[in-house]
């Protein structure tokens, strides 16, 4: 599972954050590390230096091995708290994607 972290230039500290985006993901979704062959995520402040509630945005796509890609967004006050509900809608597509082959298959 190939992980691609893409920040905004507005984004303050983003090594660190991006190593700390990377680890978050790897842990979040390695029950599905040996079906999924990409994860992208895209974060960034969509107001800038205003602030102004929710303005930070979290994209995560993830492409599941020989599946359509499946794309989610979440948008929050901060960034880790638009990651984590990123990472959660993932979660629950993947479980529903994965849950659907494992059905027609009669298993």
């Amino acid at each position: 599972m190939d992980i691609q972290i893409n920040t905004a230039n507005n984004i303050a500290g983003r090594e660190a954050l991006t190593r700390q985006l990377e680890e978050t993901v790897r842990s979040r979704l390695s029950r599905f590390s040996e079906r999924l062959t990409r994860v992208e995520v895209h974060v960034g402040d969509e107001n800038g230096d205003r602030n102004a509630g929710d303005d930070k945005r979290c994209v995560i796509e993830v492409r599941p091995a020989g599946r359509a890609p499946i794309t989610v967004t979440e948008q929050a006050g901060s960034i880790d708290q638009a990651a984590a509900g990123a990472l959660s809608k993932v979660t629950t597509a993947l479980e529903r994607d994965f849950g659907k082959i494992t059905s027609r298959k009669g298993h």
